[in-house]
Formats: structure tokens, C-alpha cells, sequence
């Protein structure tokens, strides 16, 4: 049996993936991700993630400034896992509410270790793209989340409070060197 491992999305794991997006759909995530326009293009949507100069995710408004963003699955086998989004800097939204790191692994592979895998393969390449001090930004409700990060040498910063355009935060510092 293989290792998990951190790659580019490739087009290898299109079944697997498109399985995963129905698991977050069910819990009310990445619904903006149609599974239809995987299903006939997902060649066009590989493109996409895997140009580093694009806006990856959901639109943004018009205030904040996108910036260059790797995105790298977790796989083991045949099996997409989590993904990792690597933001190469921060404009001002990033250091409150995103951070350079955003990892999400899919309902069917939680507990069962990946979380921390995954940020543990990050450090690499976050140190690679020139990010000594990592921030990662965690719902402070998400217990898993804040395990994970602190378990991987997180240190915590502080807690934003909730805004009205934006949802509260722990805000964590990584050392990536």
C-alpha cells in the first residue's frame, strides 16, 4: 500500500474527485463547484486550478486583490483525499481571514489522520514558494481543524471576532523553514 502523497491535480483522480465534491455538497460546501461542468470538462477545470496566476476559488469582489495561488491534492492510490491551496502572498483579506494555507479533506476520509499528513507535507512546499512564517486562519468552532494546525507546531496568534461580512477566526503562525 502506497503513501498519501501531495500532488498536481491531475487528471488521474477525476472520478475520485467528482465523488468528493458530492460528499461536500452534501454538507453545504464548495457548492459554487458544478458537478455537471466536471463530468464534460474536467481537462478545462485541471487547467484552471493548475495555472497559479488565476483567482482559483469562488469570485472575489472587486475590493480585494487576488493573488498567486498553488493548489495541490492529497491522494493515496487512486484516492483524492483533501486538497491544499497555497497563497504565495497576503493582500489585506488574506491576513485577517484566509491566510497562506486553506486544507479541507473530504467527509469520507476524516479521522483517519490525513488532516495532519497533509499540513505536514505542506511545510515543504510552502517553504519552497518562500513562506518562512505560514498564516492559516481556522473556524475557532472547528475542534479538528485547530487540533490539526496546533498538532503540526502551529502557534496561535489570536481570535478575530465575526464581522458582518466575515466569520470569526483563529489565526495561527506555521514555522516553515
Amino acid at each position: 500500500m502506497s503513501a498519501a502523497k501531495l500532488e498536481k491535480p491531475n487528471l488521474e483522480y477525476k472520478k475520485s474527485y467528482i465523488e468528493a465534491i458530492k460528499e461536500f455538497h452534501e454538507e453545504d460546501r464548495y457548492t459554487y463547484i458544478k458537478i455537471e461542468d466536471l463530468e464534460k470538462n474536467f481537462e478545462k477545470f485541471l487547467e484552471k486550478i493548475n495555472d497559479e496566476k488565476k483567482e482559483l476559488q469562488k469570485s472575489y469582489p472587486d475590493w480585494v486583490d487576488s493573488v498567486p495561488e498553488t493548489v495541490l491534492w492529497l491522494v493515496k492510490e487512486n484516492d483524492f483525499i483533501g486538497t491544499l491551496d497555497i497563497r504565495h502572498r497576503l493582500n489585506w483579506h488574506l491576513e485577517k481571514w484566509g491566510g497562506h494555507v486553506n486544507f479541507t479533506i473530504r467527509a469520507s476520509m476524516r479521522r483517519k489522520g490525513f488532516g495532519k499528513k497533509l499540513l505536514q507535507k505542506a511545510v515543504p512546499h510552502l517553504a519552497y514558494y518562500g513562506i518562512d512564517q505560514a498564516l492559516i486562519t481556522v473556524n475557532p468552532k472547528d475542534d479538528a481543524a485547530n487540533r490539526i494546525v496546533q498538532f503540526c507546531g502551529g502557534s496561535l496568534n489570536d481570535t478575530l471576532p465575526e464581522t458582518d461580512k466575515f466569520p470569526e477566526r483563529n489565526r495561527y503562525w506555521l514555522d516553515c523553514t
